[in-house]
């Protein structure tokens, strides 16, 4: 709890006045003014942040529970103490502290004001527990102080609860109050040390990590416990004549925000049936506004829709104009980046579960706006980190096909998906390669079959349909090996990306319309990685059969034959049943 402990103010057991409120405010105004002015003549520097600057090795720790209030009448004010804290974790996780510098509560973290996204929780103010902007964040300042004993930190300012706060470390004498800006928790580094905070699903985690191991000494208190009196809100007062007496009338439901991507049919319905009556959602923009059917979301009985339409708009215009696949990755993920942080305006205190999009996913966990939160993710294609795993399995046995190779995320990036899905509360898709890699986690969708068309022309023996784009990682080169020893004619449906000439000596003809099953046996995707299986579908939806690898997403299931990916033997087997 966000707490004030002036000595010149310290609250007395009769309950609060308006007039000693106001005399209260008027000292700690003092008290402001004077921290002000020592800080502007000496005060302490403010830290840089970033990557750790050496391998980590863990020197003060402290791990507590978010939700410490389980009352129905304190539940907007929970909500707002974790969200705070929250805004609190991305100022100051990656604070790098040098040995022999102060680290300041108040100059790392700034004034924890609305404008800056902080809300109303609860903070210890004249012995009460009362609504304040920013309150909670004394459950922050008592895991750091714990976390500085642990390490050995030299402790310049500390100031204890006046009260016991339920939930807090007031009792042992392990706490430490702040409130802006004149109560504040500074401590000397005797190390270098890297400072990280991590809102976690029910914990705030956090840790002073230091580069040499064994450094752990914890220091003994230097205050006697705190005074047995306990701190007091209105749900557990009985004093109903005060004036700080709070009524409430109506406890508001915690609600969910959609953050969505594009308009997949599986993850419409799904999202369609979840949904209730004042959630929120998030989309890239209003689809049916532009008349893009790709973002043709529903947005209707929603509380609150925010879209990232510039962005969106601008990714597409880029990419219109970029084939190759090695530049329109960065620009997909520079969108999506822009996009998360403009969705996350709609996570406001009250939502408490999120159901993400897949490419928003890693930057709104590393921002960290998923912690004490449920979420679940809308999956579309397998995680970064399994991806470029098998893309440079391959390239290692086929270093002439440079395009396995074209493009790799950054590393940070695919650690952060990598950590949100394994923090996931469930994974949503119709992948079936992907839903087996999640286990029990995995709520396996259908995949929605397109309609069905009459076919001017009857099938063609040897005649197959590849949906490309002529990729290596889509099963191009197989592909091309097979149909030249069986002497197959290929529909081509995507772009040439392995450069001109690559179907040389390969009876090829491109497709045309709506109607490019006609006259095929067969639609074949010996695919390394498939996120949208639609061509494959369509295929299956007009009894025409498909060949595919498990990276299609299909599974074995009647029409399906699997085969295993860069055997051309066994695809070459599979189209020979075809070709007769």
């Amino acid at each position: 709890m966000n707490g004030i402990a002036i000595k010149a103010a310290r609250p007395s057991l009769a309950h609060p006045t308006r007039l000693s409120s106001l005399l209260f405010e008027a000292k700690a105004a003092v008290f402001k003014a004077r921290r002000l002015a020592r800080d502007v003549a000496d005060g302490p520097a403010l830290l840089g942040r970033g990557r750790l600057p050496f391998r980590g090795h863990l020197a003060g720790s402290s791990r507590t529970p978010l939700w410490s209030d389980p009352r129905a009448a304190e539940r907007v004010l929970q909500w707002g103490k974790v969200h705070n804290l929250r805004v609190a974790a991305r100022a100051l996780d990656g604070t790098v502290i040098p040995a022999g510098s102060v680290f300041s509560f108040w100059k790392q973290l700034g004034r924890p004001s609305r404008s800056r996204g902080f809300v109303d929780g609860r903070m210890l103010k004249e012995g009460c527990l009362v609504p304040s902007v920013g309150g909670g964040l004394c459950q922050l300042s008592n895991a750091l102080y714990d976390a500085a004993l642990q390490a050995g930190c030299g402790i310049v300012e500390r100031h204890g609860h006046s009260r016991i706060v339920p939930g807090s470390q007031a009792a042992s004498g392990r706490d430490a109050t702040v409130a802006w800006n004149y109560v504040d928790l500074r401590f000397r580094a005797p190390r270098d040390l890297v400072l990280r905070v991590a809102v976690e699903r029910d914990t705030l985690d956090v840790m002073l990590l230091a580069a040499e191991p064994n450094g752990i000494h914890s220091q003994r208190l230097e205050t006697p416990p705190a005074p047995g009196e306990r701190a007091e809100s209105c749900g557990t007062c009985d004093r109903t004549t005060c004036f700080r007496h709070e009524t409430v009338s109506e406890m508001p439901m915690g609600r969910t925000a959609f953050l969505v991507d594009a308009n997949w049919p599986e993850f419409r319905a799904y999202v369609a049936r979840a949904k209730k009556a004042g959630d929120v959602l998030g989309l890239p923009l209003d689809g049916a506004r532009w008349g893009l059917h790709r973002y043709a979301w529903d947005t209707t009985d929603y509380a609150r829709v925010v879209t990232s339409s510039l962005v969106t708009l601008a990714r597409a215009a880029a990419l219109r104009f970029v084939q190759q696949g090695s530049r329109r990755r960065p620009i997909e993920l520079w969108a999506a980046k822009i996009q998360a942080r403009q969705m996350a305006r709609a996570l406001t205190p009250e939502v408490t579960a999120i159901c993400v999009a897949q490419s928003l996913l890693p930057y709104l966990w590393r921002d960290g706006h998923l912690g004490g939160r449920k979420f679940s993710v809308l999956m579309t294609r397998l995680p970064m980190e399994v991806i470029q795993a098998r893309l440079d399995a391959a390239a290692l046995v086929h270093p002439e096909r440079r395009t396995l190779s074209d493009f790799r995320a950054d590393p940070a990036l695919v650690a952060a998906e990598a950590e949100a899905l394994a923090a996931a509360d469930a994974i949503v898709t119709p992948h079936a390669e992907i839903a087996k890699l999640f286990g029990s986690r995995t709520l396996r969708l259908e995949w929605s079959m397109p309609k069905t068309f009459p076919r001017a022309a009857a099938a063609v023996p040897g005649c197959i349909a590849f949906p490309g784009p002529t990729l290596a990682r889509k099963g191009a080169y197989e592909l091309r090996e097979a149909a030249r020893a069986l002497d197959l004619e290929i529909v081509l449906l995507g772009n040439d990306l392995e450069g001109a000439g690559f179907w040389d000596g390969i009876r090829i003809r491109r497709a045309k319309g709506p109607n490019w099953l006609d006259g095929v046996a067969a639609v074949v995707q010996p695919a390394l990685l498939e996120e949208t299986p639609r061509a494959l579908l369509t295929a299956l939806a007009n009894g025409i059969p498909v060949i595919a690898t498990k990276a299609c997403g299909l599974g074995e299931g009647s029409g399906v034959t699997i085969v295993p990916p860069s055997d051309v033997a066994a695809l070459s087997e599979a189209l020979g049943l075809i070709r007769n």
